[in-house]
């Protein structure tokens, strides 16, 4: 005789009444709507792999730190609220939403695995255990490191260019060994910071960290070999006279010929633009002047901006570091088209939140219901000094520029909407905008704003995500 399963009636009490057979005019309440079909689910052990393809969601969590700081594992936000209500727990951080507990208690934590997607703009994070995914999220690296380096090298030789007194000094600097250039330097920096950051409020007990090699030049010129790589594009050329053989002896936005012509940037420098001879093009003075700071796209000329070849910084920056983060972290590594395959087997969408989840070892686990958006920004707690004579010329700290208590980027509530400070005007009338940057207002009076959190130099925002994609619910409907 075949053994039936046994069959789960458990029936939420916020469930509205259900019409049946036995009692046909039972009303609905005002407000509910009715249940047409309800039927409860077996509780076989392979039933999730029948689920439909949205997967399962898990719940949102609350991380979760001991007395001493310890993280444990993460609760879900009702056991919170008691805690917090019975006074046996405090708020430490709100995004994302963490509790430290206020007595002794047992560090009974599980096998935690960190999964980070290293790039050049965006990292991917993610945590798994062995049966869900506890947080997921991406953080947008700065891109004006290499821009404010430049400034700053600009004041500094404005100033010691007064200094023409100064006794001269030689040899007084070197580059130590393993030095990176300042922008790469910053983002490695930051890869490292973000797993600290984790590691304080997950017992995160293995780190793998997905690495890639490069081939600079076959990137560009894929039949290249052997002798090749020593002689380069330029090999028989000078600068100019190889952009003129390439652009035709001619100006390449207005097609004139025999006029003075001029080396300029496809893409400027100020807009991120190299110094390559890819980014490099010859223009008549009077196109060159209209363009300004403008790229050939943005100037009407969408053919001169597609003869710019892709850039190579995030593979100058994987090849610099890829290594370095694995040495400093001693964790584990895997590779990039063992992440895809992993990715496009399990049928999930391309992400960095996903990479991430696959590869921390995402096979199938509870998905979460949300990720965490992470943007870094300039810090606006910097400081003026200045002599004051009247106090025999010490150095006297200048207040932090602030606005009706507000700074630029501090988290507000506007109209039941959480969003970011973006333009801060002395007038007490704030632009704001959402991480992503939609606009929210334009110009808002800064009574009508309620602060949320104060600006620090990496602004968070928790999204909902409707449904994400779960391993073994796409796998049972392939099988």
């Amino acid at each position: 005789m075949q053994k039936l399963d046994r069959r789960n009636t458990y029936t939420p009490p916020n469930t509205a009444p259900v019409r049946c057979n036995c009692d046909p005019s039972l009303k609905v309440p005002r407000g509910k709507d009715g249940v047409v079909s309800l039927k409860t689910l077996s509780n076989n052990s392979e039933e999730h792999l029948l689920q439909p393809a949205g997967g399962h969601k898990a719940d949102t969590l609350v991380f979760v730190i001991n007395k001493n700081g310890n993280p444990l594992m993460p609760c879900k936000p009702a056991k919170a609220r008691h805690l917090l209500e019975a006074g046996r727990a405090e708020v430490v951080q709100q995004t994302p939403f963490t509790i430290r507990l206020l007595w002794d208690c047992e560090e009974n934590t599980q096998d935690t695995t960190l999964g980070i997607d290293a790039g050049y703009t965006t990292v991917g994070f993610s945590t798994v255990t062995s049966d869900r995914e506890l947080i997921a999220g991406e953080l947008t690296l700065r891109s004006d490191i290499k821009r404010l380096i430049e400034k700053r090298r600009t004041y500094r030789r404005t100033r010691r260019a007064r200094l023409w007194h100064r006794e001269p000094r030689f040899n007084n600097r070197g580059i130590p060994k393993g030095w990176l250039a300042p922008n790469i330097q910053h983002k490695l920096n930051n890869h490292i910071k973000l797993i600290e950051k984790l590691k304080k409020i997950l017992p995160i007990t293995k780190i793998v960290i997905e690495v890639a090699s490069f081939d600079a030049q076959k990137m560009q010129n894929p039949e290249i070999s052997g002798i090749e790589y020593q002689q380069g594009e330029l090999q028989g050329y000078e600068v100019r006279e190889y952009l003129l053989e390439k652009w035709g002896r001619k100006c390449a936005y207005c097609g004139k010929k025999d006029v003075p012509l001029e080396i300029e940037h496809i893409v400027p420098r100020s807009r991120g633009g190299s110094d390559r001879v890819s980014n490099l093009t010859i223009a008549c003075h009077e196109c060159n002047q209209a363009k300004g700071n403008q790229t050939a796209g943005e100037f009407g000329h969408p053919e001169i901006q597609s003869k710019a070849e892709k850039t190579l910084k995030a593979t100058a920056f994987m090849n610099a570091v890829r290594s370095r983060i694995v040495d400093l972290l001693n964790c584990n590594q895997t590779y990039g088209y063992t992440t895809k395959y992993n990715r496009i087997k399990l049928g999930l969408e391309k992400s960095h939140a996903t990479d991430a989840f696959v590869i921390a070892g995402g096979n199938g686990q509870m998905r979460s219901d949300s990720i965490i958006i992470s943007k870094q920004v300039r810090r606006q707690n910097r400081s003026l000094y200045k002599a004051n004579l009247l106090k025999g010329g010490r150095l006297k700290r200048n207040t932090v520029k602030e606005v009706k208590g507000f700074r630029r980027y501090d988290k507000v509530k506007y109209n039941n909407n959480e969003c970011f400070i973006h333009g801060l005007r002395s007038s007490g009338y704030f632009g704001l905008r959402t991480i992503t940057g939609d606009q929210i207002g334009a110009s808002v009076n800064s009574k009508k704003l309620t602060l949320l959190k104060r600006a620090k130099g990496v602004i968070q925002e928790v999204c909902a995500i409707p449904a994400r994609p779960c391993g073994l619910g796409l796998l049972a409907q392939v099988r």
